[in-house]
C-alpha cells in the first residue's frame, strides 16, 4: 500500500481498516505521518489508539511526546501500554515522571513497559 493509501486508509468507517493503517504507517518509518497519527489517537476506536500510539514511536515523532504522556491516562490498557513504549522510543526527559506513575499502573502490561521505557531513557 502506498502511504497515501494508508492516509486515506485512517479515516475509513471500519475500525479494521483505520487500525491496520495506522499499525502500517510506522511501519513505513515516513515522518509525513506524524500529523495523521495525531489525530487518530482521539480514534474512538482503543485499537486505532493504540496502533497510533506506537507508529509514532516508530517514525520518532518527538511532536507526540504530551499527546503521548496524556493516553498513559487512557481507560485502555492496550493504549497505555503503547504510549509507554513509545515514549521510550522517543526518549524525551520529559516522560520520566510520567512514566513513573505508569509503573504503579494497574496493568502490568502498562508496567512493564514504563519500566523498560524508564530504562530506555536512563540509558544514552
Amino acid at each position: 500500500m502506498t502511504f497515501q493509501q494508508l492516509i486515506d486508509d485512517l479515516k475509513a468507517t471500519s475500525g479494521i481498516i483505520r487500525s491496520r493503517a495506522a499499525a502500517d504507517l510506522g511501519k513505513l518509518g515516513d515522518a509525513r505521518a506524524a500529523a495523521p497519527l495525531l489525530d487518530a489517537l482521539a480514534d474512538a476506536n482503543p485499537s486505532v489508539r493504540s496502533n497510533a500510539a506506537f507508529s509514532l514511536g516508530e517514525i520518532g515523532a518527538a511532536q507526540a511526546t504530551p499527546a503521548l504522556i496524556g493516553l498513559l491516562q487512557d481507560p485502555d490498557e492496550f493504549v497505555r501500554k503503547s504510549a509507554a513504549k513509545s515514549l521510550g522510543l522517543l526518549g524525551d526527559p520529559s516522560a520520566r515522571i510520567p512514566l513513573s506513575a505508569a509503573a504503579d499502573d494497574p496493568s502490568p502490561v502498562v508496567r512493564r513497559n514504563a519500566l523498560r521505557s524508564l530504562e530506555m531513557l536512563r540509558t544514552p
